[in-house]
């Protein structure tokens, strides 16, 4: 016998001494099915990896215990609260360095429940037009039918913020780094700004991870990602999540998600936890990998031009140091000279690069923005009048493999396009 066994009980549920003057066996089989872990005899040590709690519902002693659960934050009902979701939240909080996280069930579930949290009929927002499709439809589009006025600014620069704003304007939602052309915004003085007008400032910077940019340090009221790309880092969840600059600014947004329903769920957040746990080690390689593909690509004489903000080409290049120290992020994207026939050729020609949508995971993805995230084979010619979104665009995804495969990989691709 093994020291692990010896001294050692099977595993035995709740009611193993009866209840009610009967023994556990008296019970029928559909009441012992529903009991659980007998967890009072266990030793005291705590488990490295967060279990999975994916119970909806929670048992109390007393209606007192319930109470004092529902004063105190403790868990009773999962849309409200769970263990599993709060592990992942306090390491989000952690890393961002802010008063508090909320998750949710996606990044769009977090950019709809902070506007409509904050935000009431008759007032005003600003975004930039250089942002992720979904968030364009979703204030275009619906955004506007609870009464909140919307505009946009064309680029990512403060003095078109500053233009926009009007005496009803109160939030400024912005990427850092922008989809797909990574603008940087300078949401340092975007934070300022909010502070002397009075409105509130959102800044996803999904694109960078809070490994690298941390909007909070800058004055920013609301850092917000979408868990689905880097912090998940692993392509197998969808979930969003906002961490908070002040506690009051939480328990309002954490009243909305509550109320609303958008929460991520355990299985999920169990999967966030667990990519979390790696983020740092793998931002470094996302970042080294793309930096040496951006400056390969903006040498090849089929490229037109490459947007990457640790390029000294780069129109915020300074802003981009000034704000990501420690790193530029995985995303590198970059114009085809011989437009949509060489960046539809490249896209498919790749074999360790992966042709997919989204990004952020370990693995390498590309895919051709005007034509697929940002419009369709339907709506190209519409797309081609937009200054930012041509049609010899491409977005890469550079993930953590050997670089010198992913060079291969591309050089090869290259070599296939039209001129």
């Amino acid at each position: 016998m093994s020291e692990s066994t010896t001294g050692r009980s099977p595993a035995v549920c709740d009611l193993v001494k009866g209840v009610w003057n009967k023994g556990l066996h008296d019970l029928g089989e559909s009441t012992r099915a529903q009991r659980h872990l007998d967890r009072t005899a266990e030793p005291h040590s705590t488990p490295l990896t967060m279990p999975i709690y994916h119970s909806s519902s929670y048992s109390v002693k007393t209606v007192e215990e319930y109470n004092e659960c529902t004063k105190q934050g403790g868990n009773y009902y999962a849309r409200l609260g769970n263990p599993t979701t709060a592990a992942a939240e306090c390491v989000i909080s952690a890393l961002e360095e802010g008063a508090g996280t909320v998750t949710f069930s996606s990044g769009s579930a977090a950019a709809l429940s902070v506007t409509l949290a904050f935000l009431k009929a008759g007032d005003h927002v600003v975004l930039c037009r250089q942002m992720y499709s979904g968030i364009f439809q979703l204030f275009q589009n619906h955004i506007t039918r609870f009464g909140i006025e919307v505009s946009f600014v064309s680029e990512p620069e403060i003095e078109h913020f500053r233009s926009a704003l009007r005496s009803n304007t109160k939030l400024v939602f912005v990427e850092a780094p922008c989809n797909p052309t990574l603008g940087v915004v300078d949401i340092e003085q975007l934070g300022h700004l909010g502070r002397e007008k009075n409105f509130l400032t959102v800044v996803d910077s999904t694109f960078a991870s809070p490994v690298l940019l941390k909007a909070l340090n800058y004055n920013v009221d609301f850092a917000l990602h979408s868990c689905t790309k880097y912090m998940g880092g692993h392509t197998d969840i969808i979930g969003g999540c906002i961490t908070t600059r002040t506690v009051e600014q939480w328990r309002i947004l954490k009243d909305f998600q509550q109320t609303a329903g958008t929460h991520l769920s355990p299985f999920d957040a169990s999967l966030l936890h667990r990519g979390l746990k790696t983020l740092p080690v793998r931002m470094k390689t996302h970042s080294d990998n793309a930096m040496q593909i951006a400056l390969m690509l903006e040498k090849h004489p089929k490229v037109l031009r490459v947007f990457y903000p640790g390029l000294a080409s780069h129109p915020h290049h300074d802003i981009a140091q000034k704000l990501m120290p420690k790193g530029f992020s995985g995303i590198v994207t970059f114009e085809m000279k011989g437009g949509f026939a060489a960046a539809k050729t490249l896209v498919e020609s790749v074999r360790i690069i992966n042709l997919a949508v989204s990004l952020g995971g370990t693995e390498s993805l590309i895919e051709h923005p005007a034509s697929m995230t940002h419009g369709s084979l339907d709506t190209l010619e519409e797309e081609q009048q937009s200054p930012c979104l041509t049609l010899g665009l491409i977005r890469l995804s550079v993930g953590i493999e050997d670089i010198d495969d992913l060079m291969l990989d591309l050089r090869q691709s290259l070599e296939k396009t039209p001129n």
